[in-house]
């Protein structure tokens, strides 16, 4: 990036992204490529940097360079812990933010983070959007995902034709929070429904069932996403690669749907066994395999008589 470069044009003509893994990478790429602005992109991985500058970005040294010269900044993190490094660290986003300027949080985090940090920004004038996205490693270079925004109406305006180029389904879901809300809740639905999916074909497979024919017929009487996406391609050939969304990753967000659920006083049995399910698949050492290896511990329990899924 051009370190001479003055903030009037920066405004309208540079967006900064921060987080470049394999969902931010893309989104990343997908934004320099169609948005018509530079992109200045930070990773602390010098490989996701190389990766997003070969797909037209521009590399800076760190957050703070970003928060100084960019009107607009998008984040895509882990979760809540780098989300508040990035924002609330020493020298952070927050220490220099100002009036009119944007930040963009597509990562998952609690819903009361992202009240934390809307306070936190307005107070320097500044807005935090969040901006959570639904989709897959495969899909997000395509841009076939989803981004779910809570943000007022004109700052939404706004940021609009950006996320318009690294989705193609684009949310307006409310005021800040919302966004955050409605990803937690589409979270929540659809491990669910990976678990209704998998004890169907633990129990269909033990009763003598062929499992392709069981999810032919689920995709004629009861055709979903979690069937498809997670179903047909992971749970049937029982292959769970690492370096897709991990069950660990599952689980954290499942806990931010816990806190939700305890702020509201809410008592939701099917989310509170589904959390129980994803610990104990992390705990038989499936952490780090894509998600629906959940299927696994189920397994577990059928073969050794156990009936800790009964509670």
């Amino acid at each position: 990036m051009n370190r001479g470069m003055n903030r009037a044009a920066d405004e309208t003509t540079v967006v900064g992204f921060i987080g470049l893994g394999v969902m931010g990478g893309a989104m990343c790429r997908n934004l320099a490529a169609r948005a018509g602005v530079t992109v200045a992109a930070y990773d602390a991985d010098p490989d996701a940097c190389a990766a997003c500058v070969a797909g037209g970005a521009a590399a800076v040294e760190g957050p703070a360079h970003l928060a100084r010269e960019c009107g607009i900044i998008f984040l895509s993190l882990p979760g809540e812990a780098e989300v508040r490094d990035v924002c609330r660290g020493e020298d952070g986003l927050l220490a220099h933010a100002r009036d009119g300027q944007i930040i963009v949080d597509c990562s998952t985090v609690p819903v009361s983070l992202s009240r934390e940090m809307a306070a936190a920004f307005a107070g320097k004038g500044a807005s935090y959007v969040d901006a959570p996205v639904a989709g897959t490693a495969e899909t997000v270079a395509d841009r076939k995902i989803s981004i779910m925004v809570g943000a007022e109406d004109a700052v939404f305006t706004r940021l609009a034709p950006l996320l318009d180029c690294m989705a193609e389904q684009v949310q307006h879901c409310g005021p800040s929070g919302s966004g955050t809300t409605t990803k937690l809740l589409l979270n929540m639905v659809i491990a669910q429904s990976v678990v209704a999916l998998a004890e169907a074909l633990s129990l269909g497979r033990k009763a003598g069932l062929d499992g392709d024919r069981l999810f032919q017929a689920f995709q004629h009487g009861c055709d979903s996403f979690a069937l498809r996406q997670h179903g047909m391609t992971a749970l049937l050939p029982g292959v769970f690669p690492e370096g897709k969304f991990p069950t660990r990753y599952m689980l954290k967000d499942l806990g931010y749907v816990l806190a939700l659920k305890e702020e509201l006083n809410l008592k939701l049995d099917g989310m509170v066994l589904t959390h129980e399910l994803l610990q104990r698949a992390v705990a038989a050492g499936h952490g780090d395999a894509y998600w629906p290896a959940l299927i696994n511990v189920i397994g577990q329990d059928e073969r050794h008589g156990q009936d800790e899924w009964q509670g």
